[in-house]
């Protein structure tokens, strides 16, 4: 049996939009008839209920997901404290453990064509004390999208984590571009220079839109859908080259 595909969100910071794409991704996978669920391996900034800690980016994961697996395998490692996973873990005692992560990640590749698993940060933030996103990204073979935070300086971040991206040996399948700033000017100039700097055009672009239903996004990620579904390592040739 072919193992099933996946692939890992990343972004040019925090607060850019991850998620938002990870679920409107999951849904324009899903309008192809895959069975997609996501993944956030470790989240930190969680509420406890009566079912436990949960983050909310991870919730929102869930539902966007079908099937709908059990949250502890969504989300591993849900820590209490917004801030960097090192020192939410670090705050509480939690060691996080690779093992365990990649138990829940085998779990839900099991019961699905297309796992989307979002990262934390950006690129070069780090998963645990000793995990980064290459090494995850490495282990589970999956090749990486880039979101863009459309706003002041992403022109310099977008290059640095491309560039970091392929240095450090991973399929970089191409780059989503998430309009978080409604005051940003010059949109299509940006756009355009990313584009000739990336050396590919965006695979999906988000509009700036406060609290939409990321089921109504999918239209805007039937690319990147495509392109994650057709990935195969060694045969791809992906958009950076």
């Amino acid at each position: 049996m072919t193992a099933a595909r996946g692939v890992l969100i990343t972004g040019t910071d925090t607060g850019i939009g991850k998620t938002t794409v990870s679920c409107a991704l999951l849904h324009a996978l899903r309008a192809r008839g895959l069975r997609a669920v996501g993944m956030k391996p470790v989240a930190s900034g969680s509420e406890h209920t009566v079912e436990g800690w949960r983050n909310d980016d991870a919730l929102r994961l869930l539902a966007a997901s079908d099937p709908q697996p059990a949250y502890a395998l969504v989300n591993p490692y849900a820590l209490p404290e917004p801030t960097a996973p090192e020192i939410a873990a670090a705050a509480v005692g939690v060691a996080i453990e690779r093992e365990r992560l990649r138990v829940a990640f085998d779990a839900l590749r099991a019961q699905a064509d297309v796992v989307v698993v979002e990262g934390v940060g950006g690129w070069a933030s780090p998963m645990a004390v000793d995990l980064d996103h290459a090494e995850l990204a490495r282990d589970w073979g999956l090749p990486v999208l880039l979101v863009v935070g459309l706003r002041l300086g992403c022109i310099n971040h977008a290059r640095l984590s491309a560039r970091a991206i392929r240095a450090d040996g991973l399929p970089l399948l191409g780059w989503i571009g998430s309009a978080v700033d409604p005051e940003f000017a010059h949109l299509p100039e940006t756009l355009g220079i990313l584009e000739r700097m990336l050396g590919a055009p965006p695979l999906g672009l988000l509009p700036h839109a406060p609290g939409a239903i990321a089921a109504t996004l999918h239209p805007a990620l039937a690319t990147a859908a495509r392109v994650v579904a057709d990935f195969r390592h060694g045969s791809h040739q992906h958009a950076f080259g």
